[in-house]
């Protein structure tokens, strides 16, 4: 079974690497950047020249890009590769419309699609150990599970397409609330004396730990902002979880106030920093 993936930025890159050690046929990938395609090479995968050449020779095709427009581009493009016996796996983050919208393309040509975003960090990536949530019939996850193993160690179905970005959507606005809990009242530690570390071990001790705090402490305390995940990313999945709550009539008072926070953000030039300089808007700076 040959495998082709698009999209080797931040995550994609070492998701891809951990395909091409695994798997035992020919990985075929590209990307907008030369040097991403060369790296990959350099570990033994096939390099393309566009994505209808990685999706001519792929049976899987796979995909992780920054959001819904990059992902309906592809794959309207790419859609007369397409046919019985293929399957497509869009790992990026993107509205779930737009995923049902792009599922129900890529089916009439008679291929298979899911959804299968991605959670935990870079690091995660690089070990082969992120947390995958699919959306797609059941046969599909079943016949597709080996591979996303390749990349990660929890992969979940959560119902049919979309499902599995409505997860992730879900996921990423209750880090953003996190995260903006974090933020004011480490800042509020920090004005009454008690440092970042000292902080964070205290918050270990009780009810509020948390994954976040436990990943970002160290950065936040030498106030290095290094993108793991940036600003911008994150300012746009916060803006497809309230898009998708006023599709469905549910109030989230918590996220409007992360999604000021992560426009405040924006309007301060911070969106290639990681997401954690959102602290920089609590603190005023």
């Amino acid at each position: 079974m040959k495998i082709g993936f698009v999209g080797l930025g931040i995550m994609g890159e070492s998701m891809a690497e951990n395909i091409v050690k695994k798997h035992d046929d020919k990985v075929y990938v590209y990307d907008h950047k030369p040097a991403k395609i060369e790296k990959l090479a350099s570990f033994g995968a096939v390099p393309c020249g566009s994505e209808m050449e990685v999706a001519q020779n792929a049976d899987v095709f796979i995909t992780m890009v920054p959001r819904s427009e990059h992902s309906r581009a592809i794959y309207t493009l790419i859609q007369p590769a397409m046919g019985p016996g293929k399957t497509c796996i869009d790992m990026s983050t993107i509205d779930p419309s737009v995923s049902v919208e792009i599922s129900e393309m890529i089916k009439k040509t008679g291929a298979e699609f899911i959804d299968a975003p991605v959670v935990k960090s870079k690091a995660a990536a690089i070990a082969g150990k992120l947390g995958i949530y699919v959306g797609g019939s059941e046969a599909a996850y079943e016949a597709m599970r080996p591979i996303l193993l390749y990349m990660g160690e929890n992969v979940i179905r959560l119902g049919e397409n979309g499902k599995g970005l409505v997860m992730k959507i879900c996921h990423n606005a209750l880090v953003s609330q996190i995260q903006n809990g974090v933020n004011e009242t480490s800042t509020l530690a920090a004005a009454n004396g008690i440092d970042m570390l000292t902080y964070a071990k205290a918050i270990s001790y009780g009810g509020a730990g948390n994954w976040y705090l436990d990943s970002k402490k160290d950065n936040l305390a030498r106030e290095d902002y290094t993108t793991a995940f940036s600003v911008e990313n994150e300012h746009k999945d916060v803006h497809i979880c309230l898009d998708l709550a006023k599709e469905c009539g549910v109030k989230m008072p918590g996220e409007e106030n992360a999604a000021r926070v992560y426009d405040k953000a924006l309007e301060m030039g911070l969106a290639k920093e990681d997401f954690c300089a959102t602290i920089k808007v609590v603190r005023g700076e």
